[in-house]
C-alpha cells in the first residue's frame, strides 16, 4: 500500500534459515495488514550465482549480490539479515555495525562468548537497532506459557526441564564440514549442540524464568574422527554431540538441561516444563500447537492435566491467522518475529531478543562448555537487567 513504510532488507544466506526468513518477510503483507511497516526485499546474497539467482526469483527479492560486502555497502538497505554459518556472524555484524545498518541475525549470535562480546560492544556504539531469531518464543503456545508464568498462576517456581533431541549425525561415514554439514566442524559452529540445539532451550527457559546463575555440565563427542568435506582428510571432531546440564536459576529454582543428536527415533524433539507451588504447564513442539496445563487450585476431583488448543482469536497471534481450531506450524513463528520487529519500528520498543539479551544465552553456552571441560560448577554471569 502506498502510505506503507518500507523496511528495506538484504538478505545473505540462502540455505534452510534463509527460506525461512525470506518466507517470514513474504507473508507480511497479507497476514499483518494493519502494521505501518512492510519488508522490501531489496537484495539477497550468496556465493554461488547461479543458486543466488534462483532464490532471489523465488522468495521476490529485487537483485542479488555474490559478495555480503557489496551487499551491506549498498546504499538503498536500512536493515541486514544474517542467515549464514556461524563463522560469519561476527564479521558481517561488525560491517552493519560501521556502515549504520539495521541487523537481524541467526542464532547463536556467535561462536564465542568473545565474539559475541565485541558485536554488541559495535551496536552499542553505532546505536543500530538488532534481533537475533530466537523463533521459538514467537510460536503461541510458548508465547501463551511466558503470559501465565508472568500472571503469576504457576507461583513459586521450583523446577525447570527442558530437552532437545535429534539422531541426524549417528552415522560415523557422515562427514563433517563444508555446505549442508558446518554444523560438524567445530570451527564453523563453535560448538556442537550446545549452540546450536541447547541455544535455544535455554533462550526459552531465561525468557521465561529468569537468569541462570551457575552450571554444571558434561559432554560427549561419541565419533572422534570424521572426513572433512573441504579437505578429503579424516579430523578430529570438536564439537559436542551430546550435552547435558543442570543449574540455578536466578529466582531459586533449578534447571535441568538435556541435548543431543544420538536419541534414535527423535529428529526435532523440544519439550520444557515448568513445576511451580500452585500450578505447573509442559510444551512438546511436536504438538506444538498444544500447551499442557495443571492447576493445583481445581477442585480435587476434577484435578488433572489439561490440554489448551493454542487456536483462539485471545492466543497470541492466532488472531491474524485462521478460524478457530486449525493450527499453524513452525514457519508462522519466522512471521510473527518478522512483524514484532517492524511493530517495534512503529513504537521505538526493542525486539527481543536483541543482542544484548542474546549475549546472555552465548554466557550461558559458554560456561556449559567451560564446566564440562574443567568437571566444575561455573558461574555464567548473566547480567539480569537483558533477561526479559
Amino acid at each position: 500500500m502506498a502510505d506503507k513504510k518500507q523496511l528495506r532488507i538484504g538478505l545473505v544466506g540462502t540455505g534452510l534459515m534463509g527460506r525461512a526468513h525470506a518466507n517470514g518477510y513474504n507473508r507480511i503483507h497479507n497476514f499483518f495488514p494493519a502494521l505501518q511497516y512492510e519488508p522490501k526485499l531489496v537484495a539477497v546474497c550468496s556465493r554461488n550465482e547461479e543458486k543466488v539467482k534462483a532464490f532471489a526469483a523465488q522468495w521476490n527479492f529485487e537483485s542479488y549480490e555474490t559478495d555480503w560486502k557489496a551487499l551491506v555497502a549498498r546504499e538503498d538497505i536500512d536493515a541486514v539479515d544474517i542467515c549464514t554459518p556461524n563463522d560469519s556472524h561476527f564479521e558481517i555484524a561488525l560491517a552493519c555495525a560501521a556502515a549504520g545498518k539495521m541487523i537481524l541475525c541467526e542464532k547463536p549470535l556467535a561462536r564465542t562468548l568473545e565474539e559475541g562480546q565485541q558485536m554488541v560492544d559495535a551496536i552499542q556504539k553505532a546505536g543500530v537497532k538488532t534481533t537475533v531469531w530466537y523463533n521459538y518464543r514467537r510460536i503461541p503456545a510458548v508465547t501463551l506459557a511466558k503470559n501465565i508464568i508472568d500472571s503469576g498462576k504457576l507461583g513459586k517456581i521450583y523446577h525447570y526441564r527442558a530437552n532437545f533431541l535429534q539422531d541426524w549425525t549417528i552415522s560415523e561415514d557422515l562427514p563433517q564440514g563444508g555446505e549442508g554439514l558446518w554444523r560438524m566442524d567445530v570451527g564453523a559452529a563453535g560448538s556442537g549442540v550446545t549452540g546450536d540445539l541447547l541455544a535455544h532451550c535455554i533462550d526459552t527457559a531465561m525468557w521465561l524464568n529468569g537468569g541462570i546463575t551457575d552450571v554444571s555440565a558434561m559432554t560427549e563427542t561419541f565419533v572422534k574422527q570424521r572426513m572433512h568435506q573441504l579437505t578429503g582428510k579424516v579430523e578430529p571432531v570438536g564439537i559436542d554431540d551430546a550435552c547435558l546440564f543442570h543449574c540455578h536459576f536466578e529466582n531459586g529454582s533449578l534447571g535441568l538441561f538435556e541435548s543431543t543428536r544420538y536419541a534414535r527415533g527423535h529428529k526435532a524433539l523440544y519439550t520444557f516444563e515448568v513445576n511451580g507451588a500452585d500450578a505447573s504447564l509442559k510444551w512438546d513442539l511436536h504438538d506444538m500447537n498444544r500447551l499442557e496445563y495443571f492447576d493445583h487450585r481445581d477442585e480435587s476431583n476434577l484435578r488433572g492435566w489439561r490440554s489448551i488448543h493454542i487456536t483462539d482469536g485471545d492466543h497470541p497471534y492466532i488472531k491474524n491467522w485462521w478460524i478457530p481450531g486449525c493450527g499453524i506450524g513452525w514457519e508462522h513463528s519466522f512471521v510473527h518475529q518478522v512483524a514484532d520487529f517492524l511493530k517495534s519500528l512503529e513504537d521505538g520498543s526493542k525486539c527481543s531478543p536483541t543482542f544484548e539479551e542474546a549475549l546472555q544465552t552465548q554466557k550461558v553456552c559458554a560456561a556449559v562448555i567451560d564446566s564440562a571441560n574443567s568437571k566444575s560448577w561455573k558461574d555464567t554471569h548473566v547480567d539480569g537487567k537483558y533477561v526479559w
